[in-house]
């Protein structure tokens, strides 16, 4: 067996590192720093934690580069929502998936059976990762153009500002603009394993004798549900 053809046999066999990389069209350095990004605590103590940590702070960073110089006629509010639909866990989720982050991931066999390959949390925060990763390897213009290449197909326009306003801002104002008192929220219930919570909640607007519930992974994801579908009502009958 010639040398040319365990070179070859090498690249050929599936790497997830280097399949991945060729989907982030960038090539590490140290490719360590990848496979610690993909890495989660169940896995090694030598997990994605730290680089999560730094890469939320790059990707906020790229994504309000952006904003700022893509939505100029904005007020600071409309960009912080804007940022924050963009990088939020459903978001990075999204994203995550369209790079096929689950099959690269190194999970500890417990959470691989507890199917935490598809868990929204932990792509997110692998992506997260990824992007730290980036990084480190290759300074903020690395980072900063896979962001931008992440960011491909997402209109960046005023209209967009507007769609970002969270259901809870929204029926704050719809109430404010008649001089109404602000909604009442109350945990109605909490079901599920600790680790994978539902939590279903009650959105009151006592002056006008109306509630809706809405459920989510959190109390503010179940709060923004149960909004949104106060609010659809509300509009139905304006």
């Amino acid at each position: 067996m010639n040398d040319r053809w365990v070179r070859t046999a090498r690249v050929d066999a599936a790497d997830p590192l280097h399949d991945l990389q060729e989907r982030l069209h960038y090539r590490f350095h140290d490719e360590q720093l990848l496979a610690r990004a993909l890495t989660h605590r169940s896995f090694s103590a030598t997990h994605n934690e730290r680089l999560e940590f730094l890469g939320d702070s790059v990707l906020s960073l790229a994504v309000s580069h952006r904003l700022f110089e893509a939505l100029r006629g904005c007020p600071e509010g409309d960009l912080s929502r804007v940022r924050a639909q963009l990088v939020c866990e459903g978001s990075l989720h999204g994203l995550a998936l369209r790079l096929d982050l689950p099959g690269a991931l190194r999970l500890g066999e417990g959470e691989r059976r507890a199917g935490g390959r598809q868990r929204a949390s932990i792509l997110a925060d692998a992506l997260e990762a990824v992007i730290g990763a980036v990084y480190l390897d290759g300074g903020f213009a690395a980072a900063q153009a896979l962001v931008e290449r992440l960011l491909e197909g997402v209109a960046i326009t005023p209209g967009l500002a507007a769609a970002a306003k969270d259901a809870k801002t929204a029926l704050q104002e719809w109430l404010q603009g008649r001089h109404m008192a602000l909604p009442r929220y109350e945990v109605a219930a909490v079901t599920g394993a600790e680790h994978q919570q539902t939590f279903e909640v009650c959105c009151t607007v006592a002056a006008l004798d109306r509630q809706a519930r809405g459920q989510g992974a959190s109390r503010r994801a179940a709060e923004q549900s149960a909004a949104a579908a106060l609010l659809a009502q509300l509009e139905q009958v304006a």
